[in-house]
């Protein structure tokens, strides 16, 4: 019943977005471009519909079948960057308009600035969400870093993860996708490989062959997988143990131990469940259970969706913490809303009041809209040294 509520509130607050920017977009087009009758009236239309299409695409994608939720998909997902970019574009002419007003702009007429601004706005418009879409469709890079960990045991000195996360496998990514970025994972030869959470939007039954893929992936110590927040909307148990069936661990709330080999050194690699999932039915992470009885002399290597859960995972000792989720807000100027939800939005950054790390990948895929302005997708390579702590304790 909680949930259905909070449901409830959050589609009436989108309805509600939805409605007043398409609302400001079309006034301030309308004005800055002083539209005669017949494009003023066909604009209105466009921009009354448009709203209305993206809250009808909700429930119409999980029941059309896949080819024709992919055709819906491919029209709402768009304008909403397209929207999202425009917006922004447009609040920005408001503010020169502003300035101007407070300026002397000799004898040019006033319509001719209104018109000005907003062909302008309306260009930077079309240039910016050009950019971001080839950016969001474009080559998923691998991305190289280096973690130093003080209490690396010697044998792990080199030691190799690649982390891929929010792949979001759906209407929009596909099994041809995937295999490439699989491909790209095998060729860096890792030690190990983690995948931290929103690997699917939708249910097995429609995307078990797109993810066919992963069941090439290889490393020496194992691929493991932790669970994000559209998994549960996706059907959480259905997926884990199909993910289990590709030859991937699955760590719900638990650990394994990575051993070095001939040198009998170990660290311990823990995985928890998304950290939104506490809103669910028998859901939550559980850190303590995942790290009850270990041994506390071993470095711990944390897998876990949201930034969030770097909290608990400072009391708790882990020494870095891999997560995602965020996509460093995937189309700039969202990336400042991220910081609001979650203590890091992208990057390497040491806490401020203890010796524990955490890295946030950018994510490998991208969710909505095809678009990326600002950031960018990406395979991590993290390579393990010993020493000294040296991450930034700023935001990203």
């Amino acid at each position: 019943m909680v949930r259905l509520r909070q449901f409830a509130i959050f589609l009436v607050m989108f309805a509600l977005i939805l409605t007043v920017s398409h609302f400001y977009m079309f006034e301030r087009i309308n004005y800055f471009l002083q539209l005669t009758p017949i494009p003023r009236r066909y604009t209105a239309l466009l921009f009354g519909a448009l709203p209305c299409l993206i809250l009808v695409s909700l429930p119409l994608m999980k029941i059309l079948p896949r080819f024709a939720g992919a055709v819906l998909i491919w029209i709402v997902y768009p304008w909403m960057g397209i929207a999202f970019i425009l917006f922004a574009t447009l609040v920005a002419a408001d503010i020169l308009w502003v300035i101007l007003q407070l300026i002397p702009i000799g004898a040019q007429p006033e319509l001719k600035l209104q018109y000005d601004l907003g062909i302008t706005a309306l260009g930077v418009t079309g240039v910016l969400c050009g950019f971001a879409i080839w950016k969001g469709l474009a080559s998923v890079a691998v991305k190289k870093i280096t973690v130093r960990l003080i209490r690396l045991p010697a044998s792990f000195e080199g030691f190799r993860i690649v982390q891929i996360s929010d792949v979001h496998i759906g209407s929009q990514i596909n099994g041809k996708w995937l295999q490439k970025v699989v491909d790209k994972i095998n060729a860096l030869n890792p030690d190990l490989i983690v995948i931290t959470g929103d690997l699917v939007d939708g249910s097995v039954e429609k995307l078990h062959q797109q993810v066919a893929p992963l069941a090439q992936l290889y490393a020496r110590h194992g691929t493991y997988f932790v669970t994000g927040n559209h998994e549960y909307y996706s059907g959480v148990d259905a997926w884990c143990r199909h993910i289990s069936q590709l030859g991937i661990t699955v760590l719900r709330n638990e650990r394994v131990t990575i051993c070095s080999g001939a040198a009998q050194e170990s660290f311990e690699l823990a995985g928890v469940d998304d950290w939104g999932s506490r809103h669910f039915a028998k859901g939550g992470p559980d850190l303590n259970k995942a790290l009850s009885g270990r041994d506390p002399t071993k470095v711990v290597i944390l897998l876990a969706h949201q930034p969030a859960a770097i909290h608990e995972a400072v009391q708790c000792g882990v020494d870095l913490q891999l997560s995602g989720h965020t996509h460093a807000g995937q189309i700039w100027p969202f990336t400042y809303l991220v910081s609001l939800q979650q203590p890091y939005s992208k990057g390497l950054h040491r806490t401020s009041d203890s010796e524990t790390q955490i890295y946030v990948s950018s994510g490998t895929g991208f969710w909505g809209p095809p678009m990326r302005l600002g950031t960018d997708a990406e395979i991590t390579q993290i390579t393990l040294k010993a020493g000294s702590n040296s991450a930034s304790v700023e935001r990203a």
